[in-house]
């Protein structure tokens, strides 16, 4: 099968500089042989699949856990009250 690179530009809404065409053309006869070959292989026996490996959603249990992260992050502020931290007024009302 030929194709035309303009065409294939065109559709791909790609403005090609006169010496880019032969490097993309070159590159895009070799994407299409290797589908070609790709065609040539028998996959009757081969389950249809969305990706090569078997991909599973591993996730870690969703547990409550008490964490003094809060109060250790506030110890090093220079400015707290309670559990927030305390910082000067930037805005100002009219």
């Amino acid at each position: 099968m030929k194709f035309n690179i303009d065409q294939v530009a065109s559709l791909a809404r790609l403005n090609l500089k006169p010496e880019e065409k032969p490097k993309l053309e070159k590159d895009l006869e070799a994407i299409l042989d290797y589908i070609r070959n790709l065609e040539k292989l028998d996959t009757k026996n081969v389950e249809p699949t969305s990706h090569v490996l078997d991909l599973k959603n591993v996730c870690r249990r969703d547990e409550a856990a008490s964490s003094d992260a809060a109060t250790k992050a506030l110890e090093h502020a220079p400015h707290a009250d309670g559990r927030f931290f305390k910082v000067p007024k930037i805005i100002q009302k009219d």
